[in-house]
């Protein structure tokens, strides 16, 4: 037999347990899936506080129009970026001074529809609003109005607003012209409930924007 070196026994390699392709979490891609969902949250954020944001109505001032606990979403750019308080809007506000002074919270919500702007003059006689001399059409007036408002010609940077449901709103015939610098934002349409899903507060009456 020969004398050379004795060839040595190769050793078994270990496998190892589990699937041999297994996905591994790294905490850089948790990282980078949290920084993706903290995205989405602020651009959400940002919409709502500058774009549009839903709201809800909490009483009965602005029947037939809108119905108790409708959801309707507020266009809030127009308001920033020029005036949104057309004749026929309906528009969302914080209090104006007067309703503060009798205790209302700073940062509610109000929700009425301008029925004047800056340079107009209005009346309230005869159960019926009068704007520049002629009788408001069109008027979303539930019912006839049970007061009287003096004549007043709506100051500059200012409008005057009103509910539908006249007789049950406090409104600008209590307290007088809205500041246009109060207002949060355009009502521009109802999501909820689903059978009056579509746009509210434009050019028609409210006959055509209620169930």
């Amino acid at each position: 037999m020969g004398s050379g070196p004795a060839t040595p026994t190769p050793t078994p390699t270990p496998h190892p347990s589990g699937p041999p392709f297994a996905p591994q979490r790294t905490t850089g891609g948790l990282l980078q899936q949290l920084a993706r969902l903290l995205l989405w949250v602020l651009v959400a954020l940002l919409l709502r506080w500058t774009v549009v944001e839903p709201r809800w109505i909490p009483s009965g001032s602005m029947l037939p129009t809108l119905q108790l606990q409708d959801r309707i979403l507020v266009e809030k750019l127009t308001p920033r970026f020029g005036s949104g308080a057309r004749t026929g809007r309906i528009v969302v506000f914080h209090p104006p001074a007067a309703l503060q002074q009798a205790g209302y919270d700073p940062g509610a919500a109000l929700i009425k529809r301008v029925v004047a702007v800056a340079g107009d003059r209005v009346e309230v006689k005869e159960g019926r609003l009068w704007r520049n001399g002629s009788p408001a059409e069109p008027d979303w007036a539930r019912e006839p109005m049970a007061y009287d408002l003096e004549p007043l010609v709506v100051p500059a940077g200012q409008v005057l607003v009103l509910g539908d449901n006249r007789n049950a709103s406090l409104d600008s015939h209590l307290w007088g012209p809205l500041p246009e610098s109060d207002l949060i934002g355009t009502a521009i349409w109802r999501y909820w409930p689903l059978d009056r899903f579509g746009p509210v507060g434009f050019s028609t009456p409210h006959a055509g924007e209620s169930a």
